[in-house]
């Protein structure tokens, strides 16, 4: 377990004494207001900077475009910065005051967050005690919605209130698995070597490949977590070139050194097929790599190239470049989907839109929703029923589509 989720596991545990010993809550009833409060949680300072800037201008660009209204219901925005100056990136502390800070207010009804895995661990509990629908862009941790996380007790250690009030928009870790080896499998990989990070997210995808390769006849040599950020990675590299397996995956991301350990892994192993997740799939890992270990990559994305997508997929990244003047990242486009299914659920509660559990019985009653991201379903667990994802090259430091990678239910 690494620092980051054993520091989860203290907090979220610390915060529900805090919870228990006294602090103001609600039971989310209707408190007679019209207008209702949407939160959201992004780290706003470090290397995630720009893409939780984009994704909260999304949700900005969403409660604009809906006049600030859901049906009866007048809707206030509040984001909520979880990071610090000082540490670039988000912190427990944060985390857990900006779920509170949800909680306490009578007129929450939703709150869109977090960016990582092992902060939504920390603010699930909070929200869920709290009885506040809580909506992830992009936590796709198995263990937050469903069996096959790599803690005991999981799911049920978030939902203390013994009630699901948390969903996301983007597919849990076990689909971009499937994706993922089944794109080594169409490039002839019969035997995979694999790190992967010490974070939540990345400890978890790595789990999920190792089922899922188990399940496609690939031979997995799993050669554990690691911290890539700093350090000698040649005894790490030179493991991997000794497992003499066809390719390579680190699940993690760019800021836990992703770049670093495959330039020291291609060096190592000249002939062997490099993979990496989703989270690498930016401009801060792409542009750390040397054009030769560039022309090897293949990385896989959530979404497919925006001409694949519903034509209101392209339509919203020319209403966001008209008033922010930029293409929005990537993931500006599940943080305005969460937005705009708050705000669908918000709509077909009616006159109980400002009644917590209302809004949390409809969002879970999502069928066959047409999207930006396309058609899909929230399950029972609160899982989005999308499971395609792009298999990408790399070509002039830019993604290129290799493959659809659909993924059966």
């Amino acid at each position: 377990m690494g620092p980051r989720v054993a520091l989860a596991c203290a907090f979220a545990v610390l915060a529900l004494a805090l919870v228990a010993c006294g602090e103001q809550q609600t039971d989310g009833a209707p408190t007679g207001s019209r207008t209702v409060t949407l939160y959201s949680s992004m780290p706003l300072y470090g290397p995630e900077r720009e893409q939780s800037q984009d994704m909260v201008n999304a949700i900005k660009l969403a409660l604009k475009e809906a006049g600030g209204k859901a049906g009866p219901m007048s809707i206030t925005y509040v984001s909520l910065d979880s990071s610090t100056r000082e540490d670039a990136t988000w912190t427990s502390d944060r985390v857990l005051d900006n779920a509170r800070t949800a909680v306490r207010d009578i007129n929450a009804i939703a709150y869109i967050g977090e960016r990582d895995s092992a902060a939504t661990a920390l603010s699930l509990p909070l929200t869920n005690e709290g009885n506040v629908l809580q909506v992830s862009p992009t936590s796709a941790y198995d263990g937050l919605t469903r069996e096959g996380g790599v803690r005991t007790g999981e799911p049920q250690r978030f939902y203390p209130s013994g009630k699901r009030t948390f969903g996301r928009v983007v597919p849990a870790d076990h689909v971009q698995a499937s994706a993922l080896v089944g794109y080594m499998k169409a490039e002839g990989v019969r035997r995979l070597a694999m790190l992967g990070d010490r974070d939540l997210d990345g400890g978890g995808l790595a789990d999920q490949v190792s089922k899922a390769a188990e399940a496609q006849n690939i031979k997995v040599v799993d050669k554990g977590r690691i911290d890539a950020t700093q350090g000698d990675l040649s005894g790490h590299s030179e493991d991997i070139a000794a497992t003499g397996a066809d390719a390579f995956l680190f699940a993690g991301e760019s800021a836990t050194g992703a770049a670093r350990i495959f330039q020291a892994v291609a060096a190592a192993a000249p002939r062997m097929q490099l993979f990496g997740p989703a989270a690498v799939a930016g401009p801060t890992f792409i542009d750390a790599l040397s054009p030769a270990v560039q022309a090897r990559m293949r990385i896989t994305t959530r979404t497919l190239p925006v001409r694949m997508l519903p034509p209101a997929a392209r339509q919203f990244g020319e209403r966001f470049r008209a008033a922010f003047g930029r293409a929005p990242a990537p993931d500006a486009l599940f943080a305005y989907e969460a937005t705009q299914a708050v705000l669908s659920s918000i709509r077909a509660a009616g006159a109980k839109g400002n009644d917590r559990a209302a809004v949390i019985r409809e969002f879970r009653a999502i069928r066959n929703r047409r999207s930006v991201l396309g058609r899909y379903s929230i399950d029972r667990n609160g899982d989005t029923s999308l499971s395609t994802f792009a298999g990408n090259r790399l070509r002039r430091s830019r993604l290129s589509l290799d493959k659809v990678l659909q993924v059966r239910p």
